[in-house]
Formats: C-alpha cells, sequence, structure tokens
C-alpha cells in the first residue's frame, strides 16, 4: 500500500539532461508528471531540488578565491532557481504547490515554516523545500533529510541516474554488484555513496528508511511505493 508522505530528492545535475549543466524543460515536464502520479494517488509530497546543474558551492570554493561558505550560498540560491521552475513545470502538469525557501526571499516564495508546510501537504499540495538548510556547509541531501524528518515524511526517495545501490561505482566497475537492502550502518562506507555521512547519520536517528532509485523509469515512483522494490535499493 503506497506511503502516505515521502519526500522525493532529486539532483539539480538531473535536471540539465545531456547538456549537463543548464535546466532542461523537457526533463521538468517529466519529472512533473511523475509527481502527479503520487499526488493523484494521493500521496502527499515534498521536493527538495540540488544546484549543481547550475553550481556547487565546493567547486566554486576550489581555488581560494571565493570563500567556503560563501560558495554554498551561491548554491543555495542555485536551488531556488531549480526550485522556481519546477514549481511552474508541476503547475503546468495540474498541481497545486508552494515553495518555501530557508533563506527569506518573500518575493519568490513563502519562508520555511514548519506547520505552514505540513498544512499545505494536508491539503494536497506539493511542497518545495529550497535553499539547503539555508546554512553553509550542509549538503541538499542533508536538507532533505532534515526536512524529511521535520514535516514527518515515512520514506525519502533519491531519485538518481542508478537503479539503486552499488558494492562500487558501476560505470567503472563491471562487476559491481547490486545491493537490494542495506543497513545505515553498511550506507556509512567508503566505498557506497548513498547520500553524504550527516544526512545518513540523521535519517539513521529518525529511523528514516532511504530509497535510492532511478528516475527515469517511467512510473518507478508510484511502483516503489505500491511495494514493487525490485527497481530500487533500500536503506534501514
Amino acid at each position: 500500500m503506497a506511503k502516505k508522505r515521502v519526500l522525493v530528492k532529486f539532483s539539480g545535475e538531473a535536471l540539465a539532461g545531456e547538456a549537463g549543466h543548464g535546466i532542461d524543460t523537457q526533463i521538468l515536464k517529466y519529472i512533473a508528471q511523475e509527481i502527479k502520479s503520487l499526488v493523484d494517488a494521493k500521496i502527499e509530497v515534498g521536493i527538495v531540488i540540488g544546484g549543481g546543474n547550475i553550481i556547487r558551492g565546493v567547486t566554486a570554493a576550489k581555488d581560494g578565491i571565493i570563500k567556503r561558505a560563501s560558495g554554498d550560498y551561491m548554491g543555495m540560491l542555485a536551488t531556488v532557481i531549480n526550485g522556481v521552475a519546477m514549481q511552474e513545470a508541476c503547475e503546468h502538469a495540474g498541481l497545486e504547490v508552494r515553495m518555501q525557501t530557508a533563506i527569506k526571499m518573500e518575493q519568490i516564495a513563502e519562508p520555511y515554516i514548519n506547520r505552514k508546510a505540513v498544512r499545505h501537504l494536508e491539503k494536497g499540495r506539493v511542497v518545495i523545500f529550497a535553499a539547503g538548510t539555508g546554512n553553509p556547509y550542509f549538503t541538499t541531501d542533508t536538507a532533505a533529510t532534515l526536512r524529511a524528518v521535520e514535516i514527518g515524511a515515512e520514506v525519502i526517495i533519491k531519485a538518481t541516474k542508478v537503479d539503486g545501490v552499488y558494492d562500487k561505482d558501476p560505470a567503472k566497475f563491471s562487476d559491481a554488484v547490486k545491493l537490494l537492502e542495506l543497513s545505515y550502518e553498511e550506507a556509512l562506507a567508503d566505498n557506497i555513496k548513498v547520500m553524504d555521512d550527516t544526512s545518513i547519520a540523521l535519517a539513521k536517528d529518525n529511523k528514516l528508511p532511504i530509497i535510492v532509485c532511478d528516475m527515469s523509469i517511467k512510473g518507478n515512483l508510484l511502483d516503489i511505493l505500491n511495494g514493487n522494490m525490485t527497481t530500487c535499493s533500500i536503506v534501514r
């Protein structure tokens, strides 16, 4: 039976498509339809999107010209750009959407208020959480886990370009083995990259399952939430 409330984390790079940067509107349209399938199934949906298709804080600060904190704030603003694009795409698909940001910018979005976000979800609105946690040195993975815990999501889905978690990089090693289920401790191993350590530790402390799946498989999100776990990996 489908989960009632979930948070879906998309990477910013996923929005870029083959170009590798910027925003591919066809991918936006596709993601919006996937989210709509969840809403139509009476699932309450929160979304967090990274900003790597525009800028990554760590990369911006690499040569020392830009301070790490400033680079991270630039990255947070990139997630807001992606959030606005996703909001437009979801509304175009017929969904009611609210975006909340961890950094106040009232002309663009609501400030993040937990009670208000939960109320939106209860009314069937999709809520997009942008600007990370509002603090430097924290990734959007951590922001996604934090928001999932705060809104009482039953599971967090990391929608990626691979169909789950492998014991090593499947793009580099032909003998990589897919792990259908693994513990939080196993997910923290150096060779397994599920999410960053802070986000996994937060999920562990709050007993929040993490599902890793391929976002390019049409209908995959709904299938997984309805119990088909063959096309993903789960950390719990």
